[in-house]
């Protein structure tokens, strides 16, 4: 038997494994339930609670029923990947508005089911099925991950800085990317030469966990960097980078970490002395934007659908946190300027991952 996990929201136990009863007919055709707008999520593996990607769209959704009370939302967690299809499938049944996959490993199940439920709006977070009912949302982290890698390049002592993703997937190699290529330019910038462990660009071949959850495997990627001599390490893996936190907490100061998808100090506020800072995908405000439209009786178009970029603030790099008074004065105001060289065009931020 499968177990399908419960979340409790506003008190009441709501599942995806099993239909909703249908509403009640009032006198005039209509019914309270039949007036809400519901929001359904399905979470990839790593759950709610996950403190990176799944955590991000459960709060943009929360963001949403905050501003319109009639928006009612329900969540059901993926325990593996066999878990995506029928858990999309059960919020059909349930006559859901609108069905959030979330992640990029949702998207084969994401397309075949929207495929055969063409009336049902779907959205899915990092991916682009290229369906009509499916509204995508998409990040250029390459750009903010540009940043952290300028920066992980100043503030190292050690001259080497290390990163390492969960799966070799699109929207984790993105962030690997645009941070070996913030490192590029920092050492082009300087004449230094800094090293990235754990990723090579050229080659798309690097350090990877192979799992979103397990703590204890981020944790022996992010030793390795560290023995090697990296003193920044920047996690792409979901709840599997909180092992490389913890572990720099237990390090008293010998490496730092970079964060992603969700400001650290805010997801995982016990680890943040360790948080250089976080390459900020605002996946919240885009998920809120869409639910929110829907439930306005809004279009949510496949095309273009949305794109987070530097410039819309869809992508971001956080405060620096209990670093501020550490990051040098200079190094901040080159990062700002870089930022803007990267809106304006005249910086240019390129990775095979980019959503096109």
């Amino acid at each position: 038997m499968r177990v399908v996990s419960l979340f409790a929201v506003g008190g009441l136990a709501l599942s995806a494994a099993a239909c909703g009863d249908a509403p009640e007919e009032s006198g005039n055709g209509s019914s309270p339930a039949a007036q809400k707008y519901t929001a359904c999520m399905v979470t990839d593996v790593g759950g709610i609670d996950d403190r990176s990607f799944n955590t991000s769209a459960w709060k943009g959704i929360q963001a949403a029923v905050s501003e319109n009370s009639n928006i009612e939302p329900k969540s059901v967690q993926s325990s593996a990947e066999a878990d995506y299809e029928p858990n999309l499938t059960g919020f059909v049944t349930q006559k859901c508005n609108f069905i959030l996959a979330v992640g990029g490993l949702m998207t084969d199940a994401t397309k075949k089911v929207a495929s055969a439920n063409t009336s049902q709006q779907f959205g899915i977070v990092d991916s682009n099925p290229g369906v009509s009912n499916v509204y995508p949302m998409q990040f250029d982290t390459a750009q903010a991950a540009f940043l952290a890698g300028y920066l992980a390049a100043g503030y190292s002592k050690a001259g080497k800085v290390g990163t390492y993703g969960g799966l070799p997937i699109p929207p984790v190699t993105i962030f690997m990317d645009g941070f070996a290529d913030g490192v590029a330019h920092y050492n082009q910038a300087k004449g230094k030469n800094v090293q990235v462990l754990g990723w090579n660009k050229q080659t798309q071949k690097g350090s990877f966990t192979n799992d979103f959850v397990k703590q204890d495997e981020g944790k022996k990627v992010s030793d390795t960097l560290v023995a090697q001599g990296a003193d920044i390490v920047m996690p792409v893996a979901g709840g599997a980078g909180l092992g490389t936190a913890a572990a720099a907490q237990a390090s008293n100061g010998k490496f730092s970490v970079i964060w992603v998808d969700v400001d650290g100090c805010e997801s995982a506020q016990q680890y943040c002395s360790t948080f250089l800072t976080t390459v900020v995908k605002n996946i919240p405000d885009a998920v809120k934007e869409a639910v929110s439209k829907g439930a306005k009786g809004e279009s949510l178009p496949s095309s273009p659908g949305f794109l987070g970029t530097l410039a819309n603030n869809g992508v971001s790099l956080a405060p620096y946190h209990e670093f501020d008074s550490k990051v040098p004065a200079e190094l901040k105001a080159e990062i700002d300027k870089l930022k803007q060289d990267i809106i304006s065009g005249a910086v240019k931020v390129t990775s095979a991952a980019q959503p096109k």
